[in-house]
């Protein structure tokens, strides 16, 4: 996580105090400078979480009435899954009004993460129901039992239309948060299970052969479980605090030893993600003897920020050998701006 905002003497790395009330930022002026981590799309997201919940929600019960009447795995199946779909909807749309929660003294960045949160539910809650599905097809290939085509089609077919026009609205304007994926995750997946459904209706319905709906089953339960696997490498990426793609610290140091003129060497480099699509980074940098040590600190840092898409980069300055640039006063060096004064 990011160092505390005490500065002291590590072996060499003079983290010079600053006053933020005694001095302006010269090119960094905070009031220009919005310091809210907060979503800026979570009004138009929390909206599109909530209609979709209630739609997956009421079809769900439908889809477990039709699955119970017509005695198809496949259909209970599906309304299992949409019960998971509408759990994850529900969680998507509180880690959006705890989202927008103000940071405070001890949760720092907010209530952002609890977005990653809510993401690892989703993938959990669908490797749950792929264990059940799997179980279930399992019994009804032991003891087949007979299923009414006719109503099975029926609830199927608008099962369908109900996820395309949910999938369709969800993936609308911005789909980038972690927990709006992984809603989109359990509605594709929900999609599939209402296609295997109408299939084995058809199939049924012509040829009278019921195992085809245990089958079918057990393929879109494989299908899920490759969408939930994708979803949970992603959350526990995030809470390990591991780099965002494109972003490892050897691709970082390398750029910036190419870019940046008047440095000599970058070093404890730190990447990581407070939730989907917001990266933090720390990092010590060696200035050449002569250089100056603003320009190296600003440029380092607009790098960082353009070609990695580091939201809150911290620089500190490594006052070593030939790091001392002969300058006549002692600068001031703000962290959290990168800049030297």
């Amino acid at each position: 996580m990011a160092p505390p905002n005490n500065h002291t003497d590590h072996s060499g790395h003079n983290h010079a105090p600053h006053d933020h009330s005694a001095h302006d930022h010269a090119g960094h002026d905070h009031a220009g400078h919005d310091h809210d981590h907060t979503p800026q799309v979570t009004s138009k997201n929390e909206r599109k979480i909530l209609i979709s919940f209630f739609m997956i929600f009421s079809f769900m019960i439908v889809e477990a009435v039709g699955g119970i009447v017509s005695g198809s795995l496949a259909l209970l199946a599906d309304a299992g899954h949409m019960l998971t779909d509408a759990i994850a909807l529900l969680l998507a749309y509180v880690a959006f009004r705890l989202g927008r929660k103000m940071a405070d003294s001890q949760r720092t960045f907010g209530y952002a993460r609890f977005e990653v949160i809510a993401g690892l539910v989703n993938a959990l809650t669908l490797f749950g129901i792929v264990g059940w599905i799997v179980y279930e097809a399992v019994e009804r290939f032991r003891e087949p039992s007979p299923v009414m085509a006719g109503s099975m089609f029926i609830v199927a077919v608008v099962g369908m239309l109900v996820n395309l026009f949910v999938l369709w609205y969800l993936t609308r304007g911005d789909s980038d948060h972690v927990n709006v994926k992984g809603a989109v995750l359990h509605v594709m997946g929900d999609l599939l299970g209402s296609v295997g459904a109408i299939v084995a209706a058809i199939v049924i319905w012509y040829t009278g052969w019921t195992p085809i709906d245990p089958i079918l089953s057990v393929f879109v339960s494989l299908l899920i479980l490759r969408s939930a696997w994708s979803l949970l490498k992603k959350t526990l990426h995030i809470l390990l605090e591991g780099a965002p793609a494109d972003a490892e610290t050897d691709k970082i140091e390398r750029h910036l030893m190419q870019t940046v003129s008047g440095l000599k060497k970058v070093s404890h480099i730190h990447v990581w993600q407070i939730t989907s699509g917001r990266s933090l980074a720390t990092l010590h940098i060696q200035p050449k003897e002569g250089a100056d040590i603003r320009a190296v600190a600003e440029k380092v840092t607009q790098e960082l920020q353009d070609k990695f898409s580091i939201e809150h980069p911290t620089v500190a300055i490594d006052w070593v050998g030939d790091a001392d640039c002969s300058l006549k006063k002692p600068p001031e060096i703000d962290l959290h701006a990168g800049h030297a004064h």
